[in-house]
């Protein structure tokens, strides 16, 4: 089966996302899948300073976490970006993630298919569309990946309480299983 890499962006103690994440995680290895995980809680990511010297490079200047995250990233078959939703948009920390991974877009990256997994305290069902839009834009930065699918998790607010919702961990367990 395929490496799976979960990354998962919340920074709250007993994040709900990294909750729904760990469910995920089980149905991918259920489905027998080779799956890391990846916590951006305690690392350093900085701002990318658009240097651009990484398209020559392949390798940023910054010297963070973010250098080992795009090795794993460019290592793995499938990804899985795992982030709240606040004020209707990914966490600021996955975006930051994202343009850090600039080094990989001239590189032989092996990565095809890109998920996302959200939650946020609103349940309407456009409440994760804009990170998605932007997700997918930075998907469609990398001709040999797809957007290849989204779960999102609505109407959970306080830390661990996604713990009393067993439809929505049952809900991230099969999205895991149907990872690709």
């Amino acid at each position: 089966m395929s490496k799976v890499t979960v990354i998962t962006t919340s920074l709250r103690a007993k994040s709900n996302s990294d909750i729904l994440a760990e469910r995920l995680i089980a149905g991918a290895k259920d489905a027998g899948h080779d799956v890391e995980l990846i916590t951006l809680k305690g690392k350093t990511v900085k701002f990318c300073i658009g240097c651009l010297a990484c398209q020559k490079t392949q390798k940023c200047v910054i010297k963070d976490d973010a250098v080992e995250i795009a090795e794993k990233v460019k290592n793995a078959d499938t990804l899985v970006f795992v982030t709240p939703i606040y004020y209707y948009e990914m966490s600021g920390q996955m975006k930051t993630l994202l343009d850090r991974m600039n080094p990989l877009y001239p590189s032989d990256y092996r990565f095809r298919k890109v998920y996302m997994l959200s939650t946020a305290a609103e349940d309407e069902k456009t409440t994760p569309e804009k990170a998605v839009n932007g997700l997918q834009g930075w998907v469609d930065c990398f001709e040999k990946a797809e957007f290849a699918g989204s779960l999102f998790c609505g109407g959970i607010t306080d830390a661990s309480e996604v713990s009393n919702h067993p439809l929505e961990l049952e809900k991230a367990y099969e999205f895991g299983k149907k990872l690709l």
